[in-house]
C-alpha cells in the first residue's frame, strides 16, 4: 500500500469530503440562497468581517474558506489560544503587502469568543481599516461571548443545525463518492437506517459522517449498513449543553417557564436534560427555591418548604439519589396552583420605598421606651389589636405620604382565596367604624391543593 494511500485512509471520511465550492455546500440555505444577504454579498464579491455562530459541525469553517475562495482573497488562520500579538503583526504586515498587489486577507478565528483583551485591541484597528476581513467562528452566543467593540465591526450570522434532508443527502454523496467517500465499497443505507443516522447526529454533519464511517467498518462491501451498526457505532450520544454558555440561560428558561405553565412534562423533561447535560444540581434547586416564590407564592404556602427539602435532600444524598427529590419538587412546582402577587406586591413595595426614602413612621406606630418619647407622642394612639373582640385593630400603619396604597392583592386561586376572604373581612371592620356594624367573620378555612376538591382543613 502506498505511502500517499495510506494518508488518504487515515483521513477522517467528514475531512475528505469537506466542500471544495459553494456549490458542494449543504444546509444554510437562509444565507446561502439565491437572493439571501450572504449570497449576494458574494456574488459582489465585497466580504464585510462577519461571525459565524452556530453549533458544531454547520459549516463554519469550511464557509469561511469558501468565502475566500469566492472572494480570491487569501485565507489565514488565527488561533484564539495559541497566538499572540505578535502573530497578529506577521498577519497584518502579510496582508498590507498583499493589498498592494490588489489582494485582500480573510482572517480567520475559530473560538473567536476565546479572543483576550491584548488580541481584540490589536486586531480591531485593522479590521476597521480593511487591511484584513476578519471572519470569526463559535459557537458561544456572541452577546456574552465577545465584547461591543468587535461586535459593532462585524455582522453576526448565524447557522443551524442541519436538518434531516440535509443530513441524508450527505450520507447519500458519501456513499456515492468514489475518490473521497466510500462509494468503492458499494454500500447501501435503507430509509430506517438512514432516519436514524440522521436523528443520532443531532444536526451535525462532522458527526454524521464519523458515525458513518464508523459503521462502515462493521458493514461487508456490497451490503446495507443496518441500523444496529449505525447505534452500535453512535455509541452514546452527548448532549449539546456549556454550563456557561447560552443554551445554560435558555434550559433554565424553559424549566421555569414549563413551571410556571403547569406543565409537569416538560418541567421534567427540562430538568433532565440539564442534569444529563452537566448542571450543578444545586443551581437548579436554587432557581426551583426562586420559583415557588417568584410563581406560586401564597397560592400554595407549601410549595417553598418543599422546595427548600428538595435542595436539602440533594445536599444529603448527591446524585443520582438526590436527583429524584428535584424532579418531586418540579412536579410539585408545575402543578401547585399559581399566584405572582406577593412578587408584584414586592416590587410595588420598593419602588413605593425608593420613592419615600424619607417618610417619617407614623406616632402612633413608633416605639416609646423612654420618658421623653412618651412625652413627644411616640406611640399615642396605638390600638393593641388583641384588645378588640375581633382581634383587628383599623388603623392606619402606612406613612401619610402614601395614603391607603395597596400592594398586595391576594389571587383567586389555591391558598389566596383565603387570604382574600380574610383581608375582606378586614376591610368590612374598618369600613364599619364608619359606616356602622359590617358581616360577621368568615369560616377560617384552607383548601386543598385540588382546586376542584370539596375537602377543607380548620387552620386553627
Amino acid at each position: 500500500m502506498s505511502s500517499l494511500f495510506s494518508a488518504q485512509v487515515s483521513e477522517p471520511l467528514a475531512s475528505r469530503l469537506r466542500p471544495r465550492t459553494l456549490n458542494e455546500f449543504v444546509g444554510q440555505s437562509h444565507l446561502l440562497a439565491v437572493g439571501a444577504p450572504l449570497r449576494a454579498a458574494i456574488d459582489r464579491r465585497a466580504i464585510d468581517s462577519l461571525i459565524l455562530w452556530g453549533p458544531p459541525g454547520v459549516g463554519k469553517t469550511t464557509l469561511a474558506r469558501l468565502l475566500a475562495q469566492a472572494t480570491d482573497a487569501e485565507f489565514v488562520s488565527f488561533s484564539a489560544v495559541s497566538d499572540g500579538v505578535a502573530r497578529v503583526r506577521e498577519i497584518v504586515l502579510e496582508a498590507q503587502r498583499r493589498r498592494e498587489f490588489g489582494r485582500g486577507t480573510l482572517l480567520f478565528v475559530d473560538e473567536i469568543h476565546r479572543f483576550n483583551r491584548a488580541q481584540q485591541d490589536a486586531f480591531l484597528q485593522h479590521v476597521e481599516a480593511g487591511t484584513v476581513v476578519l471572519v470569526g467562528a463559535t459557537t458561544e452566543n456572541p452577546s456574552f461571548a465577545l465584547n461591543g467593540a468587535l461586535l459593532s465591526r462585524a455582522r453576526v450570522l448565524v447557522l443551524e443545525p442541519l436538518s434531516v434532508s440535509d443530513l441524508t443527502q450527505l450520507a447519500a454523496r458519501a456513499l456515492a463518492d468514489r475518490d473521497r467517500g466510500l462509494g468503492s465499497r458499494s454500500l447501501r443505507l435503507g430509509e430506517a437506517a438512514r432516519v436514524q443516522l440522521a436523528e443520532l447526529s443531532d444536526g451535525d454533519a462532522r458527526r454524521m459522517l464519523g458515525v458513518l464511517e464508523a459503521a462502515a467498518t462493521l458493514a461487508e462491501d456490497g451490503t446495507d449498513i443496518s441500523v444496529e451498526q449505525i447505534v452500535q457505532a453512535a455509541q452514546r450520544r452527548m448532549p449539546r449543553y456549556d454550563r456557561s454558555g447560552e443554551e445554560h440561560y435558555n434550559l433554565i428558561s424553559a424549566l421555569h417557564k414549563s413551571l410556571r405553565g403547569s406543565d409537569p412534562q416538560g418541567a421534567l423533561y427540562w430538568l433532565a436534560r440539564m442534569i444529563q447535560g452537566g448542571e450543578d444540581p444545586r443551581f437548579i434547586a436554587r432557581r426551583m427555591i426562586r420559583m415557588a416564590t417568584e410563581d406560586i407564592g401564597l397560592a400554595d404556602p407549601e410549595a417553598l418548604p418543599l422546595a427548600i427539602a428538595a435542595a436539602e435532600t440533594f445536599e444529603r444524598l448527591g446524585s443520582p439519589e438526590g436527583e429524584l427529590a428535584l424532579a418531586e419538587a418540579a412536579v410539585y412546582l408545575a402543578t401547585a396552583p399559581k399566584s405572582n402577587r406577593v412578587y408584584v406586591a414586592w416590587k410595588a413595595a420598593m419602588e413605593a420605598a425608593a420613592e419615600t426614602p424619607s417618610a417619617a413612621v407614623p406616632l402612633h406606630l413608633r416605639n416609646a421606651p423612654t420618658k421623653l418619647m412618651k412625652e413627644l407622642g411616640y406611640g399615642a394612639g396605638y390600638q393593641y389589636a388583641f384588645e378588640s373582640a375581633d382581634a383587628y385593630a383599623p388603623q392606619d400603619y402606612l406613612p401619610s405620604e402614601l395614603g391607603s396604597r395597596s400592594f398586595y392583592q391576594a389571587g383567586p386561586f389555591g391558598f389566596e382565596r383565603d387570604i382574600a376572604k380574610r383581608m375582606a373581612w378586614w376591610q368590612s371592620l374598618r369600613d364599619r367604624t364608619v359606616d356602622g356594624p359590617g358581616p360577621l367573620a368568615p369560616t377560617d378555612t384552607i383548601h386543598s391543593r385540588d382546586e376542584g376538591s370539596d375537602v377543607e382543613h380548620d387552620s386553627k
